[in-house]
């Protein structure tokens, strides 16, 4: 993979706190608009197998699974672990503070399975049901990221203030981008945590690498041996 497509693939990783084709968003350059919200949905066992496939299956198998509705997510699969597997879509990138990640938001064949820890889960997740939730009310990504500073300034998102982890080890999920399932890998969520911290690693060395440095949505990924990845059963 070509230096400058890795950095992508990191970049877009940082911003799901992973992506559309660049043809796609030039398409919409004058005028994005949304796929009707059927685009963005997959038949629920299928849901629930891609969701699964984000991490080892004595995790995946315990875990709770939601799935996307036209209402946002919901429970599919009650677990008993603590984890929390779903399928984020683009709405993820809406944070991103530039023009050209935020129109993520607009690529319907985004897929991308993560599993959180039980921390995860009761701080990162909630970010991602609302980006999600407002875009499926025809929110544009600059609306998304307004909501969620409105969301967490009235203390309506937990704050993020300690180390949380995710499992990325899908070998289905797609990216964007042309990237498809890129590398199986961890997100850790570290707040405030700065890439220097951590040797100042480039995005296509393979190394951790820190993200969205020094803000409450640092978050560092490690990427793992692809012989790790996970299929869907």
């Amino acid at each position: 993979m070509p230096s400058q497509t890795k950095n992508r693939a990191v970049i877009f990783l940082m911003l799901v706190l992973v992506l559309p084709s660049i043809g796609t968003i030039a398409v919409w350059a004058d005028e994005p608009k949304y796929p009707t919200p059927s685009a963005y949905m997959m038949a629920q066992e299928a849901e629930v197998a891609l969701a699964r496939s984000a991490a080892p299956e004595k995790i995946s198998a315990h875990a709770t699974v939601k799935i996307l509705t036209t209402s946002g997510y919901k429970v599919a699969v009650q677990g008993d672990n603590g984890f929390v597997c779903i399928v984020m879509r683009g709405w993820a990138a809406a944070i991103s503070t530039t023009a050209r990640e935020r129109g993520v938001a607009y690529d319907a064949k985004v897929r991308a399975p993560h599993c959180f820890d039980p921390v995860a889960s009761r701080t990162v997740l909630p970010l991602q049901e609302l980006q999600a939730k407002l875009g499926l009310e025809g929110k544009g990504p600059d609306q998304i990221a307004e909501g969620v500073q409105a969301a967490y300034a009235k203390g309506k998102l937990p704050k993020m203030e300690t180390v949380a982890f995710a499992y990325m080890f899908s070998a289905d999920q797609d990216l964007g981008l042309g990237l498809g399932a890129w590398h199986p890998h961890m997100m850790v969520y570290t707040p405030y945590y700065e890439n220097s911290m951590l040797g100042a690693n480039e995005g296509d060395s393979g190394l951790p690498v820190v993200g969205n440095g020094g803000t409450q949505f640092a978050v560092t990924i490690i990427p793992v041996d692809d012989r790790l990845a996970v299929k869907v059963r």
